[in-house]
């Protein structure tokens, strides 16, 4: 499949690489999370409704992401030994909010929808690292105040972070590699279109097509605990 040695890699995992790591998407197909539209709970103006919801519903998740069941898996390891190993560089830029390739061992991350484990001051902007659940009358640590403190996490109508960053790497790589993701979900969706520009190599890793395989040069199916796994080898045996 690769008939050269890559010297940039750039990979955008979602959440089907997080799925085998017992990771609940807390969401139906019809949308909804305990009764609740998602945007009640994943939008600014579901959290000035009703703040507290929002909370539960993020203190439940992170609950969730700390317990004991919940643990990094053979491709978040994959990823991990790739950056590790290869003699160039490897970026991960995720769609996921939870920390499991920082806990495979990867480094090099970047969270373009934040992170679940994190809380942001709406007054000051301060990123604050938080494992604990949080309520409307947590007080802020940095302005000391109730109801400062929201989720760090881009939600719906939020643009995604560090996007001048991404399309940097995304120019720059000579390989991309797309694990896990629906390809619904812009503006990563269309990284693959922003590498296919350049002329760039692009494998696509799902447990089944998306709407934007064909854009790919590689569609590589199964899990992914499996596939990258080997492709991780591959790779690393060139």
């Amino acid at each position: 499949m690769l008939n050269f040695k890559p010297k940039n890699i750039v990979i955008l995992t979602g959440a089907g690489i997080s799925a085998e790591s017992g990771i609940s998407t807390f969401r139906d197909k019809n949308g909804l999370w305990e009764n609740h539209d998602v945007m009640d709970v994943a939008s600014p103006s579901g959290f000035d409704r009703n703040p507290e919801l929002v909370h539960k519903f993020y203190n439940q998740r992170r609950n969730q992401l700390n317990s004991e069941n919940v643990i990094p898996n053979a491709a978040h390891k994959a990823l991990a030994k790739l950056e590790e190993e290869f003699e160039g560089e490897v970026t991960i830029i995720t769609q996921n909010v939870d920390n499991l390739h920082e806990r495979a061992g990867s480094n090099n991350v970047i969270h373009m929808h934040g992170e679940l484990m994190k809380m942001r001051c709406v007054e000051s902007g301060k990123i604050l690292l938080w494992k604990s659940d949080l309520s409307v009358d947590t007080k802020c640590p940095c302005c000391f105040k109730k109801g400062n403190l929201r989720p760090h996490i881009v939600w719906f109508g939020e643009f995604p972070l560090f996007m001048d960053k991404i399309e940097k790497k995304l120019n720059d790589c000579d390989l991309f590699i797309s694990i896990g993701t629906s390809g619904q979900v812009y503006p990563a969706a269309m990284f693959v279109n922003m590498v296919k520009a350049n002329n760039q190599l692009a494998i696509e890793a799902n447990i089944e097509e998306t709407n934007i395989s064909e854009s790919f040069d590689f569609h590589l199916t199964g899990k992914a605990s499996e596939v990258i796994t080997k492709l991780v080898s591959d790779i690393l045996a060139l």
